[in-house]
């Protein structure tokens, strides 16, 4: 009889702390945007992010931890995406441009979440083609989705919903954190379209940077000397390759009332602006100016919804067990170089944010300056969780540097590897899409090693960020550096083969 009560007692005992430790898990809220480059959000300081500022995104940063070095594996898209979910590298997880369709059979955190009793949604851009798996909610756009009433797909059945596109996601990704299963803890991915190309503000910002000029940077009429051939041979000038209708002078997916209002804010301006007539510097400059404000006040749009997300949390007395991560697939040019887009392994695009808050665990206030990178999200949800991390997963778990203290073995250095998308012709005709070629390199905590080699070329670049923190002249060559460049290199191929990508 003694023996049966035991049993019992422990039976219950054991039930209980697995309920407890259930409970007790936390959750995880992913808020990803698209292109939302780190010159942009004022916790970083850049002279950009004080015309616009970012006081909800800033938050997470000062109730968490801010990382200075976060840097992407494949600065463009759907790679970046897929990387987010598996963990690998392009060469791997086979998502290596924007053209592939993502292999969904394969492991990702989102699954591996799922089989630990977490509810799992993902709602907003995906990117990926495939339909996502490892969600127990999926509401995604096709594509790059559209600023105005976007179309969700749920299941394939597609919803249009009127409104700004920003602040649908986050309607939507509230309506499922008030419908989910509240015995189970969650992961969310809240997915922006915003700021990706056309920059189109919410109609509610349209005007607010008509009287302010924006900073223009330093390098934007660079000439490109002192490196290689690679960037002289871009095909993304704002200056003269730039869409119109990422200069709202013409207007895409915007219907109706909508089109009206958004079409009467502009129309002064645009018809000021054909009968001046500019040309050279000055056509440069107010084609930035355009470009430049609606970017910043797309980028206001997210850092409201932002805000929202963390009202929400606060008032349904979720916050103190949710962790928030906010970040972006990778960086972008605003002007660096006169260019706009990514893809190149300059560190304006290479970098991307990355702000975490877990309450009762990073201390708030850090800033960590180690390199990490968007490798590292997997293991980092995983671990958050509890859940084993596989070992074919090549990043590492951010955790411990949210407790305060890197590893001994904390990496000193990154591999970076963009493929290249062809389009045909020779490069100088745009064979690679927006002039960009295939490269790979090693970023080290001061030094950067880049190798072009593609057609004809086959070409390095070297640079000293402490000397040259805008990249504007390699030191290749230069023999003060031979034993940095030598050492890169055989980093490089030290690195390569530690994560098997073939040459």
């Amino acid at each position: 009889m003694r023996d049966r009560r035991f049993i019992a007692f422990t039976g219950i005992w054991i039930l209980a702390a697995l309920v407890s430790s259930a409970e007790d898990r936390p959750n995880i809220l992913f808020i990803f945007s698209d292109d939302h480059t780190w010159q942009t959000i004022s916790a970083y300081g850049h002279p950009l992010s004080k015309v616009v500022p970012t006081p909800n995104i800033d938050r997470i940063g000062e109730e968490g931890i801010r990382f200075d070095r976060c840097l992407v594996t494949n600065s463009i898209c759907a790679p970046s995406r897929a990387v987010v979910l598996t963990g690998k590298y392009s060469r791997l997880n086979g998502q290596m441009n924007n053209f592939n369709t993502f292999d969904g059979g394969q492991v990702t955190f989102p699954k591996l979440l799922q089989k630990t009793g977490y509810e799992t949604a993902i709602v907003g851009k995906w990117h990926l083609k495939s339909v996502p798996t490892g969600f127990d909610h999926h509401e995604v756009m096709r594509g790059q989705g559209r600023y105005y009433n976007p179309v969700l797909y749920t299941d394939g059945e597609p919803t249009e919903y009127e409104g700004y596109n920003t602040d649908v996601v986050v309607d939507r990704s509230m309506k499922w954190l008030t419908s989910r299963d509240s015995d189970q803890p969650f992961m969310l991915m809240c997915q922006f379209k915003a700021t990706h190309g056309p920059f189109q503000p919410a109609l509610r910002h349209l005007g607010e940077l008509d009287d302010v000029t924006v900073p223009v940077p330093d390098n934007f009429f660079d000439d490109y000397g002192g490196r290689s051939r690679a960037p002289a041979n871009h095909n993304t000038s704002i200056a003269e390759i730039m869409p119109l209708s990422n200069l709202s002078l013409e207007y895409r997916n915007i219907q109706g009332e909508q089109l009206e209002q958004y079409r009467g804010h502009f129309s002064r301006a645009n018809k000021a602006f054909e009968k001046a007539d500019l040309q050279g510097e000055e056509l440069a400059l107010w084609r930035y100016q355009r470009f430049i404000k609606n970017f910043l006040l797309t980028s206001k749009g997210i850092d409201e919804n932002v805000g929202r997300l963390l009202d929400y949390l606060d008032e349904s007395g979720l916050a103190e067990n949710t962790i928030v991560i906010y970040a972006a697939d990778q960086g972008f040019f605003l002007g660096e170089h006169g260019w706009y887009d990514k893809r190149w392994m300059y560190e304006e695009c290479l970098k991307t944010p990355l702000l975490v808050r877990w309450p009762g665990v990073a201390q708030a206030g850090q800033v960590s300056a180690d390199i990490v990178s968007n490798l590292d999200f997997a293991p980092m949800f995983l671990e958050m969780a509890g859940a084993s991390i596989p070992g074919e997963i090549q990043g590492r778990s951010l955790v411990p540097l949210l407790k305060g203290s890197a590893p001994r073995n904390w990496r000193k250095s990154f591999y970076y590897k963009y493929y290249g998308e062809r389009r045909g012709g020779s490069v100088s005709e745009g064979y690679y899409n927006h002039g960009v070629p295939p490269h790979e390199g090693v970023a080290a905590e001061r030094y950067k090693l880049i190798h072009y080699k593609y057609d004809d070329v086959d070409e390095w670049e070297f640079f000293d960020h402490q000397r040259d923190p805008s990249e504007m002249k390699s030191e290749y060559g230069n023999p003060e550096y031979a034993d940095k460049i030598a050492y890169l290199k055989t980093e490089l191929e030290r690195l390569k083969t530690k994560f098997k990508i073939e040459n």
